[in-house]
């Protein structure tokens, strides 16, 4: 039999088990503020399930309710049906910090943050409940914006199917700093060291349909002001 790995879930920390072992531990991070500081960071998620006999990957807008992830899409997509069927699925979600450049081709790497989470997704359910999670949708795009464009009518809610991936098994994984070039490498004649990455907002572009006179609201302005 298999070594079972797992280590129960506390207060601040998610269970560790086979699925969400990380090779190099170092990078390892089971903490709960850590996963959900990375997913909070985050807009997009990267789904996987099998469909069909055959593995399939979706990026998906996604956001953080607690200890639930919350996507939202046709219910009539692929990937919203099989899901609702109670399929195992693992969702992935990345920040890309840096390029790193060591002397050796083998010491290559990226800084990075991440977070992995198997489980499997439940319907939200009850008109309240579906349109407060399209209502935090909203507001992970801009705070306010729930507020500032017209809710979803019947029809459109009626289209729309909400899942929820529940945070129970969950890690994440972190590479930060340097090269770590060999030993015997450090004397070569080779420029070694780091590229830094960021993400940025950049100002708001207005939408050349718009047929009044509206402002752009606050909220949306300042998502290109510097942190």
């Amino acid at each position: 039999m298999p070594k079972d790995h797992s280590r129960p879930a506390t207060a601040e920390t998610y269970k560790r088990t086979d699925r969400t072992k990380v090779r190099v531990h170092q990078r390892a991070d089971y903490s709960r503020d850590t996963v959900h500081g990375i997913l909070d960071e985050g807009y997009v998620a990267h789904v996987a399930f099998v469909h069909d006999d055959a593995p399939v990957v979706i990026p998906i807008f996604y956001v953080r309710d607690g200890e639930g992830l919350l996507i939202h899409g046709s219910r009539k997509t692929r990937m919203f049906t099989t899901l609702a069927q109670g399929v195992p699925l693992c969702a992935t979600v990345t920040h890309l910090d840096g390029l790193v450049l060591a002397r050796s081709w083998f010491h290559h790497s990226m800084n990075y943050r991440s977070v992995v989470v198997h489980g499997v997704a439940e319907q939200v359910t009850g008109e309240d409940a579906r349109m407060e999670a399209l209502r935090l949708v909203m507001e992970r795009i801009a705070p306010g914006r729930s507020e500032t464009s017209r809710p979803p009518h019947a029809q459109e809610m009626k289209a729309t199917m909400v899942l929820r991936i529940p945070l129970e098994e969950a890690v994440a994984k972190v590479r930060t700093g340097g090269p770590n070039d060999d030993e015997d490498d450090l004397d070569l004649p080779y420029w070694a060291g780091c590229v830094p990455i960021e993400m940025v907002h950049r100002p708001p572009l207005t939408s050349r349909s718009m047929q009044v006179d509206a402002p752009v609201p606050e909220a949306v302005s300042a998502l290109a002001r510097p942190a």
